[in-house]
């Protein structure tokens, strides 16, 4: 996999209500009991697209993706009207790629297909596990057989096809994941993302695990989890480009690629980040978290901004570090040192390579070795420093 000279612009919309909160989720999503009121949601999102506009200026648009909570609870009219004025804001490249993330349970032929007639090109399942006692566990409204049909459905009717998928469960051995793994890969397109099952703070998770009631694989077991996925997704012709995605030499996620290679974002709706450019340099947004908060914050203003940070030279290449180590490709070291305005203190680099942990390459980028991939935090934590 090769490195665009431009990482490309994205833009992230938010939808932050879901049918259920998942007991491990620490994501912005929000259970409402009353119908949301879309057509007044559809109107905020184009007034802050039109702020954003303002911001950016003209830029090539090169992805969209809907994120959540659970944006196939978004009727398609909705999809298709947040779509229209984000070409109307921006240029949106003829290739664009379009993801809306979905949960097997909230889908429907109907509602795929309207998906599609609106523009998405690119669907990500929430499937989380083959298991159907695990599914009830990490608080699924799904089962299997649902699940299953979700990616039968999304594989006929859209061009691409992505579902995540959930290690390191409570009880889960590494003959049982390489199985099911195993089984995921005989149902997948072209892209996995397979994320380690983390215990995070403030979610009914972390009080069961702090309690004793919830057990979940120690560290050398999680380690020997991360190792089959690695070996099983290689085998079969999904290598990691990411440290928890997998795809198909051409098929990765184009618009999660430009968070990782540092690229600039929009972000929309309750809760979202960005990362813009101007003349003035790289800028960080936050917005309200709060769906109604954001909502009413909009229709006053005209954008949900929370918080801004002008990020210095070094914050940038700190976060362009810290996000291309991530990748299989690493991240430019010229482009750091452009930022930086200083090389990897050798020192720290012949520690790190010594043991096996990074490596520079031809392409004259410095990445993780698989060994490093383990470890990623310390070995972050040690270049950054």
């Amino acid at each position: 996999m090769t490195r665009p000279a431009d990482p490309g612009f994205g833009v992230y919309v938010h939808w932050p209500f879901c049918a259920a909160k998942c007991p491990y989720c620490d994501f912005n999503s929000h259970v409402r009991h009353e119908a949301i009121d879309q057509p007044r949601f559809v109107a905020a999102f184009r007034r802050e697209i039109a702020f954003m506009r303002t911001r950016t200026g003209p830029r090539k648009v090169t992805s969209v993706f809907f994120g959540g909570g659970t944006p196939s609870l978004m009727q398609p009219a909705t999809v298709e009207a947040i779509l229209a004025a984000i070409g109307e804001a921006w240029t949106v490249t003829n290739d664009v790629e379009i993801t809306l993330e979905a949960n097997p349970g909230s889908v429907d032929a109907g509602r795929f297909r309207g998906y599609r007639a609106a523009g998405v090109n690119r669907v990500s399942l929430g499937v989380q596990a083959l298991k159907d006692r695990d599914l009830q566990r990490l608080g699924r409204l799904h089962s299997v057989s649902e699940a299953l049909r979700a990616i039968d459905l999304a594989r006929e009717i859209f061009p691409r096809l992505s579902f995540d998928l959930i290690y390191a469960r409570p009880d889960q051995s590494v003959a049982a994941w390489e199985r099911e793994l195993g089984e995921a890969i005989g149902h997948a397109a072209d892209h996995l993302s397979l994320y380690q099952l983390t215990i995070e703070p403030g979610t009914p998770f972390f009080d069961l695990h702090r309690s004793g009631k919830l057990a979940v694989p120690d560290g050398e077991l999680a380690a020997d989890l991360y190792e089959v996925t690695q070996a099983v997704t290689a085998r079969h012709g999904l290598p990691a480009y990411e440290v928890s995605n997998h795809a198909a030499p051409g098929a990765e996620s184009r618009h999660n690629l430009t968070y990782w290679r540092y690229g600039d974002y929009v972000g929309l709706g309750a809760g979202a980040h960005g990362r813009i450019s101007d003349d003035r340099g790289k800028t960080g947004t936050a917005n309200h978290r709060a769906p109604e908060t954001w909502l009413s914050r909009v229709e006053a203003v005209g954008h949900g901004i929370e918080a801004e940070e002008s990020l210095t030279r070094d914050a940038q290449a700190d976060e362009l570090m810290l996000m291309g180590l991530r990748l299989r490709e690493g991240f430019d070291l010229s482009r750091w040192e452009t930022l930086s305005g200083r090389q990897v203190a050798p020192e720290k680099e012949a520690f790190l390579a010594g043991h096996g942990l990074i490596e520079r390459l031809d392409t004259g980028h410095l990445r993780c070795t698989p060994s490093g991939m383990m470890v990623l935090d310390a070995v972050v934590a040690d270049l950054a420093a």
